[in-house]
């Protein structure tokens, strides 16, 4: 018995049609055929009933085909398990991030994947969480970090919470202190400030915009519906102040005034995400701890 024989009968075997099992497994019809009939004969039992125009199997072949099943997978389990093995010196890692996050937080866990696996590719999409959840699910992604909570159940997915992280008020040094000029800015003080806003889709566009709603007025817009790097760029020109993550403050160097939020703030819950039906490759994974441990 040959595995490529018991490939070929479960290519049959769950499409009731030769010609189309064959294109399947890609071979030609008659090689199916013929390899087909050599299995039977090594078994002594016919696997299938052929009538023109209708294939179904026979009892030894229904008694073979979760046999077969299980073969193969454990097959495709032992060969994923050894280019599990050769993934740490070769072989690449899907991640998806908020662009914040790869302002703030990646950089140095990054730096230190690579130096420890050099041969692995890093391969970061930036998105919101709702762009970075559609990856994991459609198998673009192997991780993504998301913003929690977020808008709609995504049961598919296994999350790990991260970190908690603050968000503060940048403006420009030469304008005035945003709110009432104290050390801290509450949500209300920005009551008539005009905000440098990010574009939709941003999971921080949404935390604000909720924020200020909540706080009784309707946020004013000096610009709106830019990146990471945009923001901040018009923040430190003055064109008005920005409600940005405390990492992403705190790398965005000189010409900024970060300003904290009052009490009780605003926060964000940073997840690690993957499919729960869908183990990470073994790159991922060690990739996936170093994050967890930082």
């Amino acid at each position: 018995m040959q595995f490529q024989q018991l490939q070929y009968f479960v290519a049959v075997a769950e499409t009731r049609h030769f010609t189309r099992a064959a294109e399947l497994v890609h071979v030609a019809q008659p090689s199916l055929s013929q390899q087909i009939k050599a299995l039977e004969r090594e078994l002594g039992a016919d696997l299938f009933r052929r009538a023109r125009g209708n294939i179904t199997l026979t009892d030894a072949g229904e008694a073979l085909l979760p046999l077969a099943r299980r073969i193969l997978a454990d097959a495709d389990t032992a060969r994923y398990e050894v280019q599990e093995l050769v993934q740490l010196r070769r072989g690449r890692v899907r991640l998806g991030a908020t662009p914040s996050l790869c302002t703030g937080l990646l950089p140095d866990v990054l730096r230190a994947f690579h130096d420890r696996y050099p041969g692995i590719r890093l391969l970061i999409e930036e998105g919101g969480s709702h762009d970075l959840v559609r990856g994991l699910a459609r198998g673009a992604l192997d991780l993504a970090l998301i913003v929690l909570p977020l808008p709609t159940p995504a049961p598919a997915l296994t999350t790990v919470e991260l970190l908690r992280e603050d968000l503060v008020v940048v403006s420009s040094p030469e304008s005035p202190v945003p709110g009432r000029g104290g050390r801290t800015v509450a949500i209300g003080d920005l009551e008539g400030e005009r905000l440098v806003m990010f574009r939709h889709g941003y999971d921080l566009r949404e935390l604000t915009v909720a924020a200020c709603r909540s706080a009784g007025f309707e946020p004013e817009f000096a610009v709106e519906g830019g990146e990471m790097d945009a923001v901040l760029g018009f923040a430190r020109a003055g064109l008005g102040v920005a409600v940005v993550p405390r990492m992403v403050a705190a790398r965005a160097g000189r010409g900024l005034r970060v300003t904290p939020l009052a009490r009780p703030g605003l926060h964000r819950t940073i997840a690690l995400a993957h499919r729960s039906d869908v183990a990470p490759p073994r790159a991922a994974r060690e990739l996936q701890r170093m994050l967890l441990e930082r």
